[in-house]
């Protein structure tokens, strides 16, 4: 079964004004080659899904700024702790997907006034070490939000709780869509406005920061503690640099 949703149009940007767009955002802050890699993941499975559709219009930003783009679909995820050791070909899927990716979206509706269970479970399959690697950690991250109602921020600050603890780049920059069943046409795609105006700000300092800090993604994850359980002492300065004699 294939779990990556292929994106609909994906070229094609009608409430995004061209002429005020800077198609190389990072330009000058690092290497552009290999094009950054996102994952987006969403928290609906709604045949009509504002935080899906939410996805797609930013991933669709993300090409026009050069980057490579994934959306999970989690319509066959199973509940944490559902299946015996989450062995599950779709739990397998999206650590890969996870470990694959540089910087990531996470869009969840507000339900309740927090995230949905859909989008809880993605991450509580996101371990913070997986086979000896990091699933998440050291990477960039986007929140985003669509609401019913008005707009609100309780979503995207449990987002925001949730990649700290995660360990992720969590950009400054957000995006929540109050009445978001105003703010798309009948195809699902988003009107011009100021909410889909904010959704391009966040995907070009996405773009930033995953560029900024993709030199360093290494020692972003340089930890004492880690380095004390494994045993790895590491050299001093001195050493390092010979000038103590054998």
């Amino acid at each position: 079964m294939e779990r990556l949703r292929t994106l609909p149009d994906p070229d094609n940007l009608p409430a995004l004004r061209r002429d005020y767009v800077r198609q190389n955002p990072a330009l000058g802050l690092g290497k552009l080659d290999p094009p950054p890699r996102i994952l987006l993941l969403y928290g609906s499975l709604r045949a009509r899904s504002y935080s899906r559709l939410a996805v797609e219009e930013a991933a669709r930003l993300l090409r026009l700024f050069g980057c490579e783009t994934r959306i999970f679909d989690p319509s066959d995820l199973p509940l944490p702790d559902q299946v015996e050791d989450d062995d599950h070909p779709a739990v397998h899927e999206l650590r890969e997907h996870s470990l694959w990716s540089e910087g990531q979206v996470w869009c969840s509706p507000e339900r309740h006034g927090q995230i949905t269970g859909i989008m809880k479970a993605q991450i509580d399959h996101l371990p913070l070490a997986y086979k000896g690697l990091r699933p998440t950690q050291g990477r960039t991250l986007a929140v985003m939000q669509v609401c019913a109602g008005s707009q609100s921020f309780n979503t995207i600050n449990t987002l925001r709780v949730l990649g700290r603890w995660m360990r992720m780049v969590t950009i400054p920059n957000q995006s929540s869509v109050a009445k978001a069943f105003q703010e798309f046409d009948e195809h699902g795609r988003m009107k011009p406005s100021s909410y889909y105006d904010r959704i391009v700000d966040v995907m070009e300092e996405l773009v930033r920061f995953t560029v900024l800090l993709r030199p360093h993604a290494q020692q972003m994850v340089d930890r004492y503690s880690e380095r004390k359980e494994r045993d790895e002492p590491v050299e001093t300065y001195v050493e390092q640099a010979k000038l103590v004699k054998d």
